[in-house]
């Protein structure tokens, strides 16, 4: 039986992406060499770690034809981390620019992530396999993973397999982790003497893989537009039955960008930033009050509904949650035998507060029940607590509850208060990208192939100019040492790449803070509806509100 595959999926392969006007004629490009770059942050330690890919150059592509690679490439490309719309067409477009150097050039795909590597699996990617991936959303050409190459022995053992198979290149597409390791192993091999290139591309939804070289991460623009989507169907819905205030928890751990773009396409009566709730220092009942007294403003009016977003990492900006959750991380790191030896929920909430200080303890015992059973939950890859399960929505609602309760009684408040709560997480990670993604995509696969031609190594593919139609987008490669920093990783300092937060004195964010006062108290609610991939260009190509604000 053929495989099923539905009018709009037919209609999608036959799609062919736009490209920045230097890579219009092939992935054989003249590259410019720019400055020297050093790292975002704790230059010395990173130099140290990384002395033969430090410093490198950012680069940029020309439109005359450059010499291309003198030796036939074989590369072979990783999925890693999380899903993000658009990677398929990252491969798509390093398939077809690597077969304009040479129609010799080989692509091969390392199954379910970074453990392909290690474990040796793989298939060759052709054109006749990859048409029917080109334009649609999902990992499922290979497979993703999480595994991590961090280790001597774990490079060895990917060099030995690349090397078997005549593999000289290596491209993961990643967030700031898995980029993080491609760093080193590109450093690895650089020092050992092995003619592997690694390049990265970057990836992730949450939108906190950017600088001024990488203008936004891949995935971020559609899973926003499917987010915005949603959301102003549940304003639709509140406006219409006029009873329910909606709580709507959004993917972004370690930032709010999703959140605030959100916001800007759909006018919420409340926002909650991460970044300005720990700039302000603002504690859970500061918190708690503020959106209990946006809830008593708008029922005096008689809107007793409304529709107030999350960040997914909301908890770990507020300053009493953050220093709660550090002082987890590294007692349960440290005490890690002993506490995995124990049972029952109860006899590991007592193990933890009693090695907790006398602050973190008054802070954790503070919480809900189901709380404090969240936070001592299995750890995420790094040791950490794995904020997405902490259901941070239903706390907020909890906590209203009580409070509106208390101030109903000192006649403070007359109205109702019918929360629900929403998550909006994987349904954005693998939706058919939208045609910014799609185009973005296709040029960051092109551009990892011309860096690859180039013979380049520890770089990322970079495309500039991203407001501007494609054909002004400006193609290159950034030294992922450049955006290098060093943070505390299972209790130990590590380099990994800084994660870019929502910057409070920037357009984005000004323009929400400019104008939440107004979508608090009435209800000028957008609705972006879904993502169209046909139809005038202001409305298939149009670009996020935060990039849009970014480059005003």
């Amino acid at each position: 039986m053929s495989k099923s595959i539905s009018p709009l999926q037919k209609t999608r392969y036959k799609y062919t992406p736009k490209l920045p006007s230097s890579l219009r004629h092939g992935a054989k490009v003249k590259i410019i060499e720019g400055q020297k770059t050093k790292s975002a942050a704790d230059c010395e330690k990173v130099k140290e770690l990384f002395p033969n890919t430090y410093g490198l150059p950012i680069l940029t592509f020309e439109n005359n034809e450059g010499p291309g690679s003198a030796k036939p490439i074989k590369a072979g490309v990783v999925l890693s981390g999380g899903q993000a719309p658009g990677g398929h067409n990252v491969i798509a477009g390093l398939y077809d620019g690597i077969k304009t150097i040479s129609t010799e050039n080989r692509l091969y795909g390392f199954l379910n992530g970074p453990g392909g590597l290690i474990d040796n699996k793989y298939i060759e990617i052709t054109s006749e396999f990859l048409d029917e991936y080109r334009n649609t959303g999902g990992f499922d050409i290979i497979g993703s993973g999480r595994t991590k190459l961090e280790t001597p022995e774990q490079f060895d053992k990917t060099a030995e397999n690349c090397l078997a198979l005549g593999i000289n290149s290596i491209i993961i597409i990643g967030g700031d982790d898995s980029n993080t390791n491609a760093c080193l192993l590109a450093e690895y091999f650089c020092t050992e003497n092995i003619p592997i290139q690694v390049i990265g591309c970057p990836k992730t939804i949450d939108g906190d893989l950017k600088n001024e070289q990488i203008e936004t991460s891949f995935g971020f623009d559609t899973a926003c537009k499917l987010y915005a989507e949603m959301l102003g169907n549940l304003q639709r819905d509140a406006n219409s039955a006029k009873k329910y205030w909606h709580f709507i928890k959004l993917m972004g751990r370690s930032a709010s960008h999703i959140t605030l773009e959100c916001a800007l396409q759909t006018h919420p009566n409340a926002a909650l930033i991460g970044e300005e709730v720990a700039e302000q220092n603002k504690t859970l009942k500061q918190i708690t009050d503020e959106l209990a007294n946006i809830i008593i403003e708008r029922s005096e009016k008689g809107l007793n509904f409304g529709i107030v977003l999350v960040p997914e990492g909301l908890i770990e900006f507020i300053p009493e949650m953050k220093m709660l959750i550090s002082e987890l991380n590294d007692t349960i790191a440290e005490h890690s035998s002993s506490f995995e030896a124990l049972c029952e929920d109860s006899e590991k909430l007592e193990y933890i507060t009693g090695k907790l200080s006398p602050e973190a303890a008054r802070v954790y015992l503070t919480l809900p029940m189901d709380i404090r059973k969240q936070l001592i939950m299995d750890r995420d890859p790094h040791g950490n607590v794995q904020v997405s399960r902490i259901e941070t929505e239903k706390l907020l609602i909890e906590l209203l509850e009580v409070r509106l309760r208390t101030w109903s009684a000192e006649g403070k408040y007359s109205g109702k208060f019918n929360a629900l709560s929403h998550f909006f997480g994987y349904e954005g990670r693998c939706a058919a990208p939208s045609n910014f993604d799609a185009d973005y995509c296709y040029s960051l696969g092109y551009t990892a192939a011309a860096l690859l031609g180039a013979g380049k190594t520890g770089y990322m593919a970079s495309i500039k100019n991203l407001s501007k139609p494609a054909d002004k987008w400006i193609a290159g490669g950034i030294p992922i040492t450049m955006m290098m920093n060093i943070e505390r990783r299972h209790g130990k300092p590590k380099p990994v790449i800084q994660k870019a937060l929502v910057e409070l004195d920037k357009g984005p964010f000004r323009h929400f803070a400019e104008h939440r006062e107004y979508w608090a108290e009435d209800n000028d609610y957008t609705y972006p509806g879904p993502i169209q991939y046909f139809g005038p260009s202001e409305i298939c190509d149009c670009i996020t509100r935060t990039l849009e604000l970014e480059q005003q």
